[in-house]
Formats: C-alpha cells, structure tokens, sequence
C-alpha cells in the first residue's frame, strides 16, 4: 500500500549519520554504564532504598532503550514515498533502528498501521501483530475494530483520538490499555497524524503504538519506592520526636508539692499537668511546665509554638531549657517572656508561639504572670469560675527584642484552683479567651471541679472537655481549708 504521509511534503534530507552514529553509540555506551550500575545495587528486597535505587536504574534503561531506538530511526532518514513493507511504509515509521542501531528490547515494543480511508485498505507492521498479540493470518484491524482490544474504560479515549484526527485533523497523542489474547495486559502509547490529499481532506491515518508497559511499571515502581522511602522517613522521624517530647514532656506530672508545705511558709500548691494528644497533629508545639523553685514558690507555665514534629519538638526543647533555667534564677514572669521572645527572635530558625507563665509565692499566697498572645489563668472559687485580667503581651517572635511583656497579680485563698491550658476549644490563643466555646466550656464545669478529690482529676475534667483537638492542661489547687 502506498504511504501517502509525506505525499503533500518537500523531501527532507536525514541529519548528518556521523553524529547520529556518536549518539547512538554514547547512548549504547551509557546505557552499559547504567546497566552495571544497576547490577551493583544492593538486591535486599526488604530494604526500601534498595528497592528505590534498582527501580530508579530499570527506569533510566528503559529510556535509554527508547533513546537508543528514536536515534536508530533518526539515522535511517524519512521513508521514501511508496516504499513497501520492510523498506519504507508503516514498517519504516515504527522507530525500530536497523543493523547496528539495534538496541534489542525495543525491537517488539514498537509497532505501525496505517489506515487509507479512499479505499479501505489497513496496513499492520509485524511488530504490531507481536505486540497486540494478534496473528498475522487475522489480518489487520480496522479503525471501528479498534476498540475492541481496549480496556472499556480506556475506549472512550482512543475513539475521541481517533475521530479528533479525521474530523478535525488533530496529531494523536495519547495512551491506553488493551489485552491480549494471552490474557496479558499491555500499555501502548499511540502516535500519529492524519495524511490529506490535494484538496486538503483526510485521504488516510497513520500511526506508531509504542509499548510502554515496561518503562510505566518501572515508573510506577520507582514512585512506590519513593513513597515507602517518604513514609519510613515520617515514621522515624515521628519516633524521633515522639521520645524527645516524652523525655522534656511526659504525658502525666503530678501531683506536685512543692517544699515550704503549710507552716510559716504559707499554704502550697498542689500541681498537675496533662498533654492531650491529638489524631490530626501527634507531636504539635503544645508544652506545659510544673516546676518547684527555690524559696517554695512554684512555676505554672504552658504555650504553643507553631509547626510540628521533630522540628517543633526540638524548638519546645529549647525553649523549656531556657524558661527552667531564667524561672529557677528568679526572673518575674514578664521579664522571662521577654528573654524568651528574644531566644526565638535569635534562633536559626526563628518561630512564632505563644505562651502563659505564672509564679506562685506561697508566702504571700500572690500569683504574678504574664502572658505573649495567649488565653488567662481561670480562676474557681467556691464552686464559680472567671477569666482572669489579661495584662498585654505579643506573640513570642512576633517582634523584634526589647518588647515588653505586662505583669499582673492575683491574691489567692485556699481551696482556689488555677486551670491553665493551650490548643483545642479549651484555648483561644489569639484572643483574651473569655466568651469562646471552649473557656465557657471549661467555667462550666466549676461545681464539678470543686468537687474532685485532687488536681490530678481536675485535670481529667479539663482534659475532657477539650476533646480530641489535643493541647495541654494544667490544673493548680491552693492548700489549706476552703
């Protein structure tokens, strides 16, 4: 059957073969490199990089393969008009190269049809036959045929291609699945133009199906791989995280007594905190801290930085060390955030949280704090609760060093109870805290928290009416007679 592909073209010259000649063979040449690359890669299949790195190599042969191949092609120049089956025609166009261009697999992995719609007549190369697994005694497939060989799903693509072409005279692009009559399951990915006549009809349609089942599972295996590689990353580094948060912030402390209990001292406080894991974010920024100072006073503090995992673990590590280390030294409350705000401001890295921190004297029973964007204390007294005053403060990061943090104060009686939280509908960092869902939540479990036995099921209560959105609760009971 005539070729009427170039029928209407200028003759076009094949590039210079010496060039091609160097390419095919820098491409042959690369391709043994890769290959040994390959043989040399660890073969534990229980490894995941392992598995990643020969994924990654059976991919960068396979499109040397069709490298090699286009280039074997490129060197054999345009089909001659009219030339016959193994000499030009659909056999020509199928991007096999020949002789020493030969790259092997290729060889029945790309294949060509033409289909003359003047007289009906359908030419197959004999590599299509192979490749759709069709005996050449059956005879070529008409363009209506066609389909049948196609997954249902993917039919309705290679029909759109199809009469995209002939109607509107579209390039085909595009790919599909078909089976064969062995049962196997192949992806082609298929070429082609329509060829009109003098008049500018479309007198045939040409195209070359390349089968790309090989080079897409060698693909496929290389995403598997990465994201099996992504998730072991996330798993480490989840684990990694999970222990640092467990060594600065253990799920349970408490209850707390601290030295200078009753006596002249004055009454103690009785302390205890509690990190709400939550589903969506395990290892978010939320730290609280309980600490006995020196003197008998105590050290109510809690926060949110932002991000998560080992990152934000790290950050609230360091964080934790500095807030101890200026608390145990005697800094006042508004005077440590503003040290802490200049950590953040100073870091590699810098971040933004919030934060509440509370110094108790039980001397004078006096509560000094201060807070940097973050949600009062809420006090309970005889079975009520109320937000506290909230004293001004910024963001920890959220400006430069030197900002100053206000400090207020609060007299507190025996049997009051402080409840400090972050995070979930217990918190509203961004604002004073009083009238959202969650603080009214909270105030309105004031007669049950007047009843509990001690500070460790306050904390309970607490922790309940946050829910599952996560954060930390700390609950801090005053001694003595209420």
């Amino acid at each position: 059957m005539p070729s009427p592909l170039f029928a209407e073209r200028p003759s076009q010259q094949p590039p210079e073969r010496g060039r091609v000649d160097a390419l095919i063979s820098q491409a042959r040449r690369l391709r043994g490199e890769v290959d040994a690359v390959r043989r040399d890669a660890p073969a534990d299949a229980d490894d995941p990089r392992a598995r990643w790195q020969r994924a990654l190599c059976d991919l960068a042969v396979h499109q040397l393969d069709d490298l090699g191949a286009h280039l074997g092609q490129l060197r054999e120049g345009v089909p001659a008009p009219g030339a016959r089956e193994g000499t030009g025609g659909p056999a020509a166009r199928d991007g096999r190269p020949r002789g020493e261009g030969a790259t092997g697999s290729l060889l029945t992995r790309v294949g060509s049809a033409e289909w003359n719609l003047l007289t009906d007549e359908v030419g197959w190369s004999d590599e299509l036959y192979r490749i759709v697994g069709r005996a050449p005694s059956a005879g070529p497939m008409s363009l209506d045929e066609l389909p049948s060989l196609v997954f249902a799903e993917d039919q309705p693509l290679l029909s759109r291609l199809v009469t995209d072409c002939l109607v509107d005279g579209k390039p085909i692009d595009g790919e599909f699945r078909l089976v064969r009559a062995d049962g196997r399951v192949r992806t082609l990915h298929m070429t082609g133009e329509p060829v009109l006549d003098g008049e500018g009809r479309t007198a045939s349609m040409w195209a070359v199906f390349r089968d790309v089942s090989e080079l897409r599972r060698s693909e496929r295996a290389v995403r598997d791989t990465r994201e099996s590689l992504r998730r072991d990353g996330e798993r480490t580094g989840h684990r990694l995280a999970a222990e640092l948060r467990e060594a600065v912030l253990p799920a349970w402390r408490g209850p707390l007594r601290p030295t200078g209990e009753g006596g002249d001292g004055g009454p103690a406080l009785e302390a205890a905190g509690h990190h709400l894991v939550s589903a969506g974010d395990p290892l978010g920024g939320d730290w609280y801290d309980v600490l006995a100072l020196p003197g008998g006073g105590t050290l109510l503090a809690v926060g949110d930085l932002a991000g998560h995992g080992v990152s934000a673990t790290a950050s609230t590590a360091a964080l934790l060390g500095a807030l101890r280390g200026l608390a145990v030294a005697g800094i006042a409350p508004g005077a440590l955030l503003g040290h802490l705000n200049a950590l953040l401001e100073a870091a590699a890295q810098p971040a933004l949280g919030t934060a509440l921190c509370c110094r108790y004297d039980p001397a004078s029973r006096t509560l000094a704090w201060a807070q940097a964007g973050h949600p009062a204390p809420l006090l309970f007294r005889d079975g009520t609760g109320r937000v506290l005053d909230r004293p001004e403060g910024v963001p920890l990061g959220a400006t430069a060093s030197g900002a100053a943090y206000e400090q207020a104060e609060a007299r507190l009686l025996p049997g009051d109870l402080l409840v400090l939280r972050t995070g979930g509908p217990a918190g509203d960092a961004g604002g004073p805290g009083a009238g959202t869902p969650g603080t009214e939540r909270l105030l309105a479990l004031a007669p049950e928290l007047s009843r509990a036995r001690d500070v460790r099921e306050c904390v309970r209560l607490a922790a309940r009416a946050a829910g599952a959105e996560g954060g930390c609760v700390v609950a801090a009971r005053v001694g003595g007679p209420s």
